[in-house]
C-alpha cells in the first residue's frame, strides 16, 4: 500500500490521504472544488465546482501514474440533486466509454458548503 500526494490538488485536512494505491487499484479520497493555488472554491456555480474537483481528481491520478481513462468507478456527492444535469454536463468532458461505473447521491451537506465531492477508483492495470 501506498500513499498518493501532489501540491497540484488540495492537500489533506485531515488523517487521510489524497489517494492510496493498493494493489491494482488506486482509490482517491473525495475531492472538493478547492483551488490548490488559492485555497478557495472557484467563482460561479455546480459547473465550475465540478470541473475543479475533477480536475483535482485528474492531478491526484497522474501522480500515481494513470489516466482519467483508467477509472472504473466514480462516486458523485451533490449537495442538491437539482443539480445533476449541470453536474453531468462537466463530468461528461472528463471521461469517455467505456464510461466508469457510478453512483450520485444527494447529501444534507459538503464540508466547506461545497456544492459536489467526488471520488474515484481506477486500475493501474
Amino acid at each position: 500500500m501506498k500513499a498518493i500526494s501532489t501540491t497540484k490538488a488540495p492537500g489533506a485536512i485531515g488523517p487521510y490521504s489524497q489517494a492510496i494505491k493498493a494493489g491494482d487499484f488506486v482509490y482517491t479520497s473525495g475531492q472538493l472544488p478547492i483551488n490548490p493555488s488559492t485555497g478557495a472554491f472557484p467563482e460561479g456555480g455546480i459547473k465550475e465546482q465540478t470541473r475543479q474537483a475533477l480536475q483535482n481528481v485528474k492531478a491526484i491520478l497522474e501522480e500515481a501514474g494513470v489516466t482519467m481513462n483508467q477509472v472504473v468507478k466514480t462516486t458523485v456527492f451533490l449537495a442538491d440533486m437539482n443539480d445533476f444535469a449541470d453536474m453531468n454536463s462537466i463530468y461528461a468532458e472528463f471521461f469517455s466509454e467505456p464510461y466508469p461505473a457510478r453512483s450520485a447521491v444527494a447529501v444534507k451537506t459538503l464540508p466547506k458548503g461545497a456544492m459536489v465531492e467526488i471520488e474515484v477508483i481506477a486500475s493501474v492495470a
